[in-house]
């Protein structure tokens, strides 16, 4: 489906490099985000409740090029069995035939552009799905690893003339949330796994549907670079089935709040633990509104301002619920996969508050 190797060149070719650093401060930075990345859990943890796991596990300070690398070899984790299944069952060509050799670098290509443009813009994340482990005694995957994109974070402090400590620490303890969510909830990694898998396997995978639908958004993408009205649709609407919205709705719930969350915690930390955290949160949402018309109409297709939306709307999700009801009742909705939010929910907390955390009966295992 992908020719891996393509999109890594690619996407390293493409790539724009980062600030112009020293080598003194690039390693002072570097030390700086190992050490932050396992001194935040204390904070997350008193904010959150969420004990997580006792060891932070893996940590990866990356430039871009190894951002690509790494979230490559996430992609295949994922989509590599999923492409060995559907080819079981006829649904893609043979590995071996012409049509799936040149349509692979093709893919690649496209993959490798789209992460060299992400590769610019992303300050962390934690990364759920990784290779197995060969130096671990049978050869499992790690749980996840907090990754922390060094140049990008000191391109985005130097614009925003913040505290570089400060706001190193404040990228760290978004990371950190996340890695709290999927080490203290044990299905939920399963969870996101299974609705992604889901999603892919509902795909129609007609080349000729999937054409049409890119063209239209590529279309739309032209029309708003030239001033014309009306938006485009992100790349993954213009190729989803009516299947797959109904699964990508449950996948955009959970993620808005884990996003959300993680958005909440930034800020609900305190100036005890980020002094400027109040000046930090106004000008990062300051840079993310303000953007050309180009750059706007990017964001759209690759679902940025999605992404962007997301992170709005669950904070306000989780704030609201903490300053009504408090942490333990918000926490009940790690319980289970039936207590998470509905789309509806998340747009009025008070349903989810009546229907959760307002009564006393929950599924087990909360």
């Amino acid at each position: 489906m992908i020719d891996w190797d393509v999109a890594v060149s690619t996407g390293v070719r493409w790539v724009r490099p980062g600030p112009q650093v020293s080598l003194a401060e690039a390693r002072g930075v570097v030390a700086e985000l190992r050490e932050l990345a396992g001194t935040v859990a204390g904070p997350v943890r008193d904010v959150t409740g969420m004990a997580g796991a006792d060891d932070i596990g893996q940590v990866a300070v990356v430039d871009r090029p190894g951002w690509i690398r790494a979230n490559i070899d996430g992609f295949r984790v994922v989509l590599d069995p999923l492409a060995e299944h559907l080819r079981e069952r006829g649904r893609a060509p043979d590995p071996g035939s012409v049509v799936a050799s040149v349509g692979s670098r093709i893919t690649g290509m496209q993959a490798g552009l789209i992460l060299a443009y992400l590769a610019g813009r992303v300050l962390g994340q934690y990364e759920l799905f990784l290779p197995p482990d060969p130096a671990a005694p049978d050869g499992a995957a790690p749980a996840g690893r907090l990754t922390l994109v060094a140049p990008n974070i000191v391109l985005v402090e130097r614009e925003l003339g913040v505290n570089p400590h400060d706001f190193r620490r404040w990228v760290c303890l978004h990371e950190e949330t996340h890695r709290a969510q999927f080490t203290s909830v044990g299905w939920l990694r399963g969870y996101v796994q299974e609705q992604m898998t889901e999603f892919l396997l509902a795909s129609d995978l007609d080349p000729a549907t999937i054409l049409e639908r890119l063209r239209s958004a590529a279309e739309a993408v032209g029309q708003a670079v030239r001033g014309a009205d009306g938006e485009a649709d992100s790349l993954i609407e213009a190729i989803q089935t009516p299947r797959q919205r109904e699964i990508l709705d449950r996948l955009t719930c959970v993620m808005t709040l884990v996003e959300g969350h993680g958005d909440y915690v930034m800020d609900a930390v305190g100036p005890s633990v980020v002094p400027s955290v109040a000046e930090i949160r106004a000008k990062f949402n300051a840079r993310r509104s303000a953007s050309g018309r180009m750059e706007q109409a990017i964001r759209r297709i690759l679902g940025i301002d999605l992404k962007m939306k997301q992170y709005a709307q669950g904070s306000r999700f989780v704030r609201t619920v903490v300053d009504e009801a408090g942490m333990a009742a918000f926490n009940r909705i790690w319980t289970s996969p039936q207590t998470l939010p509905t789309k509806e929910e998340l747009a009025e907390p008070g349903r989810w508050l009546q229907r959760v955390a307002g009564s006393g009966a929950l599924p087990a295992g909360g």
